[in-house]
């Protein structure tokens, strides 16, 4: 399952997450396509609870192309019956060359593709939802509509993308003023730039990667000791620790780790 999926062991009863990579015109741009599918045809509708990313995502479903913005809060989707989707993860920044505004704009909501792509978007939502395209097909398609677009570009992306991947793969980064220490920048600048590109805070990507973090270890079915771990990921405490992820998840550490290994 994808990195943000809850409960992904649940989730690979329930449908199935496949991953491709963007052709090398896009990799600047993109981080990859996915590919969901389900049948839940005879079973009760499922809803699959996701923690966001900073990233922005077009998706393509039966009911048309949507671009989504960061949603700084947890993203449920409901799937029924039988069907399928295909998403575009955008890098962290990757879509500004897209939308030429800051991407902050975009927090929290869904707008119609066809805002950004016009018609072009339309009619690859069609070819991506037709009954015969696997999963080549459906990435072809989204493929193509990103290139007939002809983004320019833009070494701030890269930049961007470095900034967010450091905050994911370092958890000693904790706090914004030793990110803007890392890359040699103000730290007003450095919040500008991710309120322009990224859409949210580094410091909301850093709590993002901690609970990230902190879900995937109760994911895994193991014991965990959620004092060390708070210290692990630079709580103060794990009641610190406890409050963060039930303020995001809507359930305490302990019961999320409970309901996983059911």
């Amino acid at each position: 399952m994808g990195a943000g999926v809850l409960h992904a062991g649940t989730a690979a009863t329930r449908f199935t997450l496949a991953r491709r990579p963007p052709s090398a015109e896009l990799a600047p741009f993109l981080d990859y396509f996915w590919v969901i599918r389900w049948d839940l045809r005879g079973q009760p509708p499922y809803e699959q609870a996701i923690l966001p990313h900073p990233n922005m995502t077009l998706a393509f479903e039966a009911g048309g192309a949507g671009i989504f913005g960061v949603d700084r809060s947890i993203f449920t989707k409901r799937l029924t019956g039988d069907g399928k989707a295909l998403g575009v993860r955008f890098r962290p920044g990757g879509f500004h060359p897209f939308y030429g505004k800051s991407i902050a704009t975009l927090n929290d909501r869904v707008i119609p593709a066809r805002e950004i792509f016009g018609q072009a978007a339309d009619d690859a939502c069609a070819a991506v939802m037709s009954p015969d395209a696997d999963d080549a097909a459906m990435v072809a398609a989204g493929e193509g509509l990103l290139r007939g677009f002809r983004a320019v570009p833009d070494p701030v992306v890269a930049q961007v993308a470095g900034l967010v991947e450091r905050i994911s793969a370092d958890p000693e980064l904790r706090r914004v003023a030793a990110l803007a220490e890392v890359f040699g920048m103000p730290e007003r600048r450095l919040q500008r730039l991710f309120a322009e590109y990224v859409g949210v805070s580094p410091k909301w990507v850093m709590r993002r990667a901690r609970l990230l973090e902190a879900a995937r270890r109760a994911d895994a079915g193991e014991v965990v000791d959620w004092a060390l771990l708070a210290l692990d990921l630079g709580y103060a405490d794990q009641a610190h620790l406890t409050r963060d992820f039930t303020a995001t998840l809507g359930v305490p550490p302990a019961k999320y780790a409970a309901h996983a290994v059911k």
